[in-house]
């Protein structure tokens, strides 16, 4: 009789392990970040489409945004879209997008035939910077505080949950100031 039990049990521990690692896959936004805290990384890179022109991460200090990482290879990216487009719209803050790993070509037609709602787009052909943000895979995107602290992190699209319920107070709290 317990010989019979072996498999039974086996297949219910199986169906809990799978069960637990869907849950996680499921929360993967909720993966810390090592940056959380932290200022942003260092880098100098130039603004999509005019490779003459640089931008540096102390450029950015000052304001609130959010860091949009994004690739006009990237399914999720144009799943995303529509919902940055609306934060941008919106004004509650501002949206930087960095165009990760792309052709610059590629990148520009994606923007000309979905909408550019960036306030900059910066081009990280290589992927040195995403990856210094520790960036697994585009879309990611950072809440970048005034003083250049990376406050929070989502990986995988942003929705308008998110933006409700991690962007949007962080924001408010900044606008009441100290």
């Amino acid at each position: 009789m317990i010989g019979r039990l072996i498999p039974v049990a086996i297949f219910l521990a199986l169906g809990v392990l799978l069960a637990v690692g869907l849950k996680i896959a499921d929360h993967k936004s909720e993966i810390p970040s090592p940056l959380i805290g932290k200022p942003m990384p260092e880098f100098n890179l130039p603004v999509l489409g005019q490779p003459d022109v640089m931008v540096s991460h102390e450029e950015l200090i000052g304001t609130p945004f959010l860091l949009n990482v994004w690739a006009s290879w990237c399914v999720t990216c144009r799943v995303e879209h529509p919902v940055i487009e609306e934060l941008a719209r919106s004004g509650l803050i501002r949206v930087v997008g960095l165009n990760y790993r792309d052709e610059e070509a590629d990148a520009k037609a994606w923007l000309a035939r979905f909408g550019n709602p960036y306030e900059l787009n910066i081009a990280d052909i290589t992927g040195r910077t995403a990856i210094d943000f520790g960036v697994y895979a585009a879309p990611e995107s950072f809440l970048v505080d005034p003083e250049g602290k990376i406050v929070f992190k989502q990986i995988g699209a942003v929705t308008p949950e998110v933006i409700q319920e991690e962007i949007a107070p962080r924001v408010r709290e900044w606008s009441k100031g100290p």
